[in-house]
């Protein structure tokens, strides 16, 4: 039986090229920025469902920087259309001010995703997101 010399073979070349994918891949991971990395998860969050300011952190991998995730959903570019509105604090309430047109937008859109909001609360244990196992580690690039 024959044998192809490796840099000829047909099968090593495809396998190298995987190799090389993977390398690619696994270098897009470590390069995410945590904003991004944020990001990826808010727009993760489905219509109907919240999530926190500290929950958000966690699943980024910066547990207790909740308020940083403020500042990311305050940065991000608008071309993202990240649902921020999902986003609430620990307590299911919408952190804006009460008379403030920020709380009224929020609320609305809330609203318009089928989440019941009263006086600017919403049920956790109701609406909360709560992903899964698989969904963390699959569709999270990093």
């Amino acid at each position: 039986m024959g044998s192809f010399p490796k840099d000829k073979s047909p099968l090593y070349a495809y396998l190298q090229q995987d190799e090389k994918d993977i390398a690619s891949e696994q270098t897009k991971i470590t390069t995410l920025s945590p904003m991004a990395k944020i990001w990826h998860i808010v727009a993760m969050i489905p219509q109907g469902n919240v999530s926190s300011y500290g929950k958000i952190a966690d699943y980024a991998g910066l547990p207790g920087r909740a308020r940083y995730v403020s500042t990311a959903l305050k940065s991000a570019p608008e071309h993202l259309s990240l649902p921020w509105h999902r986003v609430l604090n620990s307590q299911g309430k919408i952190s804006f001010e009460k008379n403030s047109h920020a709380f009224q937008q929020q609320m609305e859109l809330l609203r318009m995703d089928g989440v019941a909001v009263n006086c600017g609360k919403i049920s956790l244990s109701e609406y909360e997101w709560r992903p899964d196992l698989v969904t963390l580690v699959m569709a999270m690039p990093f």
